[in-house]
């Protein structure tokens, strides 16, 4: 394959010549680090095979795409082309436009040892040694496939960082660091991070459940400081298994149709939590753990279901022609209570305040985002 062209027009649609990142994208075969994925299908998810069609594959990888690798515990180099799984995604190649935003928030200057959390396919270390070289990339992630794999083939097209296989949430960092940039979502920053930062040593990562990146710099306490970003992403959250914790469908089987102890009308129309950002973000603060999911009717009216793992649910359903939705609660938490009073907010002052929001980590991890009279902590 012919790569070069695809790189380079990748590079032009995420980037810009006079960036330190043009020449990495230009210049990382990223299809090599991705020889299979999985796509989306109507029987769950199908892998595909690269090198058997080798158009589509240079489509895929010099596309601004996340590409699926790993289903549950089924790695797309282990499945049968073609074959379908069912399950979550537990790892992917990021969307370049995205990794890059990453490394650009953790300000990778000359010199700098960068601790890459998610190894993943390997295209985000490839990027780093780029641009710092490879004594300076440590690379890390929790499963000793992807780690092998993609160690492998870093070295085929010329990188040599250190690869790590350990559990970046638990475990001891192997180092120190004077960055550490996550690919991965975190449900808090661990107290490891803050112990492997170097002074005045920055961190980069998302938050699981928001689309939140977080930067914030080593104090003299051993703690951090920092802010949300404008910037919006996310990733997959970490894990410390093969695959997440079963989903919530035993409270979802509850939520399908049931009656609610509490049955409401709501002045708004159903939303997609999860495609507003904000509100996402809010919600997910406000309420760790919730899980959303989305359906529309024969007729065309929209539901969503808010579950939780205490057992608490809520189902609202806006039927065509209407701007109201039908609400049914049960559990000890109003779930959609918690919904409508961020979008009060919203609609009150016009915004929400987590993007911007002033980040305070102490040495133990507690992270508290703040903005105005508001706050959350972690």
């Amino acid at each position: 394959m012919d790569w070069k062209p695809h790189a380079a027009a990748l590079a032009a649609e995420i980037t810009h010549p006079g960036s330190g990142c043009w020449i990495p994208i230009k210049e990382t075969p990223r299809h090599l680090l991705v020889e299979r994925w999985f796509t989306p299908s109507e029987h769950g998810w199908t892998a595909l095979d690269g090198p058997a069609d080798e158009k589509r594959w240079a489509a895929a990888a010099y596309s601004d795409t996340t590409l699926v690798t790993r289903i549950g515990s089924v790695h797309a180099d282990q499945a049968e082309p073609g074959q379908s799984v069912i399950g979550l995604p537990t790892s992917s190649s990021t969307l370049p436009s995205l990794v890059l935003t990453m490394l650009r928030h953790g300000r990778l200057t000359p010199g700098v040892r960068l601790l890459d959390v998610a190894t993943g396919s390997g295209y985000s270390a490839a990027l780093a040694c780029q641009r710092l070289g490879d004594d300076l990339v440590t690379t890390l992630d929790v499963d000793p496939y992807l780690t092998q794999v993609a160690a492998e083939r870093l070295e085929r097209i010329g990188y040599n960082p250190t690869v790590v296989t350990a559990d970046a949430g638990a475990d001891e960092l192997p180092g120190v660091f004077d960055r550490i940039v996550s690919m991965v979502s975190m449900p808090r920053i661990p107290a490891a991070w803050l112990s492997a930062l170097a002074p005045a040593g920055r961190l980069v990562t998302t938050l699981t459940g928001t689309g939140l990146i977080v930067t914030a710099d080593k104090t003299k306490d051993g703690g951090a400081k920092g802010r949300v970003e404008w910037d919006r992403g996310s990733f997959m959250t970490t894990r410390t298994g093969d695959d997440y914790p079963p989903r919530l469908q035993d409270v979802f089987t509850k939520a399908v149709d049931q009656d609610g102890d509490e049955v409401t009308t709501s002045p708004f129309p159903v939303l997609d939590v999860m495609q507003a950002w904000e509100v996402w973000s809010m919600l997910s603060l406000a309420v760790p753990s919730i899980e959303h999911r989305n359906g529309t009717g024969d007729d065309g009216s929209r539901t969503t279901w808010m579950l939780h793992p205490n057992g608490s649910w809520a189902r609202a359903t806006t039927t065509p022609g209407e701007h109201s939705a039908t609400v049914h609660q049960s559990g000890p938490r109003r779930l959609y209570d918690e919904l409508e009073s961020i979008r009060w907010r919203w609609i009150e002052r016009g915004e929400l305040p987590v993007y911007g929001a002033q980040v305070t980590i102490t040495p133990d991890g507690t992270t508290t985002l703040s903005r105005g009279r508001w706050s959350a902590t972690l």
